[in-house]
């Protein structure tokens, strides 16, 4: 009969392991920054159409007579 005995890692290949880990979680922050910094710019991701009725109303002097009267 075999007997499998695990070890516990060494410490060195911890060590790589975790620097490895760390090398690709930096790169892919870059990744990241880089296609949000320099993307072109899209007007219709940013595209409002401006004040409702509502507000129109408040503000438009000639709607206004007509609340007073």
């Amino acid at each position: 009969m075999t007997t499998i005995a695990s070890q516990p890692p060494s410490p060195a290949a911890d060590r790589q392991r975790r620097s490895a880990s760390l090398i690709r979680e930096i790169r892919e922050f870059f990744r990241l920054f880089f296609v949000a910094a320099f993307r072109p710019y899209r007007p219709e991701q940013h595209y409002m159409r401006g004040p409702g009725p509502a507000c129109r109303a408040k503000r438009d002097p000639a709607t206004m007579h007509r609340h007073l009267i």
